[in-house]
């Protein structure tokens, strides 16, 4: 059990005045009502069909009911003091089977949108979390350069209905899990295991948020433009030449590879040599789109990672360390508040981005209902330990605008199904009954402004 005293106190009063408190959720993991309105499949609809690529062999066809129970989810984000709310857009229900636009689709994003509004909370969307029309899949998906134009024309409809009231527009959610666990493990939608294939993908991903960012700007005044990056501190397994090697190509392909080209310095060169045949396809004129002055940076933190050298162990012949006597979560991530605050360092060192923002932080245990509470400890504590290294971080100079806690609600985990909980919120998904976890309460009651508070509240 977490040892809640020894945990450090904190207010809100210790952050910037302007600063963003938030939640993330996103579409596929929340919202259901699958074929509701004109919605057509996605890729992971497909995915979650075929037996073994889900856990549990869920989907997201109802997930949290979020299509029909939005207003009492806003009620929860609102209750819990935040600021802001982060949300994606589904793809699959702003283009259906015609050309047109599915006016049912934005109709639903229009009262998202004036539902948070309504209650104080910013709308901070996501154009893409990973939920890709399985007709564009069919034609190729993000292997195929035309994606690139499609979603151009996505965001430009989007954007067109939901601008005149929302400035901040986030393009990406996790680049690296889009091309990565999607086209060289396997372990996401659409499956498939292809180094050249994950590496073409990855770069037609940064290609299309760097067409998208000008067509954002025409179309919203004032508009706040970034990506939301997955990135992880490496360090090497030990300090022998081979480690040290093997985890700076890693650190290549898990974070150089989408920070650099996006701050203009083009993919690094160490990892085009050790993917050699398998570079992805650039044309004239990518690397200046991809590189496209943005506003912010978005950092989705969760655990970091550690290698060593593995001589033939796929292109970068490196793997992935598993230390024994480190805390760690129900998804066995490492849990270490430090490595948020290297990276955000890092960020602002090496990269300069006018602001970075938090965009997801989070974590995963076994959490069980007695008598009607959920007593989180080890999620409070995580929570705690990450806002004070955020803390830290930002007295230290770094830009950091916002926080956006993952998740607030219990919702569907992609490849683990609903056998993995992050929320604050938990989610009978048989009943569809939500309760607020201790986690939550503490959130409540830090951003409820006040006493420092360092223990979880009571029910």
């Amino acid at each position: 059990m977490t040892n809640n005293a020894l945990m450090p106190a904190l207010a809100r009063a210790d952050f910037p005045p302007g600063f963003i408190w938030g939640t993330s959720t996103s579409s596929y993991q929340i919202e259901g009502a699958r074929h509701e309105d004109g919605r057509v499949d996605s890729i992971w609809d497909t995915f979650s069909a075929r037996p073994g690529r889900v856990r549990d062999g869920s989907s997201g066809t109802v997930a949290c009911d979020h299509y029909h129970r939005w207003p009492g989810d806003l009620d929860i984000a609102r209750g819990l003091g935040t600021n802001a709310y982060r949300f994606s857009i589904a793809w699959p229900r702003i283009f259906g089977d015609g050309a047109a636009p599915n006016t049912k689709g934005l109709d639903f994003y229009d009262r998202l949108v004036d539902g948070m509004l309504e209650r104080g909370l910013q709308p901070w969307p996501t154009l893409y979390h990973w939920d890709l029309p399985q007709a564009l899949q069919d034609r190729g998906g993000w292997m195929a350069r035309d994606i690139v134009h499609r979603f151009a024309q996505y965001v430009d409809v989007v954007t067109r209905r939901l601008g005149d009231r929302v400035p901040q527009w986030i393009t990406h959610n996790e680049p690296w899990c889009t091309a990565m666990h999607g086209h060289m493990d396997g372990m996401h939608a659409p499956g498939i295991r292809d180094v050249a294939s994950a590496l073409q993908a990855s770069h037609h991903v940064l290609l299309s948020h760097g067409l998208a960012v000008p067509v954002i700007r025409a179309n919203v005044p004032g508009a706040r433009v970034g990506a939301a990056l997955s990135l992880h501190p490496i360090r090497p397994a030990s300090e022998s030449p081979e480690d040290r090697a093997a985890a700076h190509r890693h650190d290549g392909l898990r974070n150089r590879w989408f920070l650099d080209p996006l701050f203009g310095k083009g993919y690094p060169a160490d990892v085009l040599d050790a993917v050699r045949d398998a570079a992805p396809r650039i044309e004239a004129g990518d690397l200046e789109a991809i590189a496209a002055p943005t506003d912010f940076t978005g950092l989705n933190y969760y655990f970091p990672e550690v290698i060593a050298a593995a001589p033939g162990e796929g292109p970068l012949h490196a793997r992935v360390v598993h230390r024994e006597g480190v805390e760690r979560t129900a998804f066995g991530w490492e849990v270490a508040p430090g490595g948020m605050a290297q990276l955000l360092h890092r960020i602002h060192a090496e990269y300069g981005p006018k602001a970075i923002y938090v965009t997801e932080n989070g974590s995963c245990y076994d959490d069980a209902v007695i008598d009607g509470q959920v007593h989180d400890a080890q999620r409070t504590s995580y929570l705690v330990r990450h806002l004070a290294a955020l803390k830290h971080t930002l007295d230290e100079g770094v830009p950091v605008a916002g926080y956006f806690a993952w998740s607030l609600l219990d919702n569907f985990e992609w490849a683990e199904g609903y056998t993995r909980r992050f929320g604050l919120t938990h989610v009978d998904f048989a009943t569809q009954q939500r309760i607020l976890k201790d986690s939550g309460k503490w959130y409540r009651q830090f951003l409820g402004g006040g006493e420092a508070v360092s223990k979880s509240p009571q029910a």
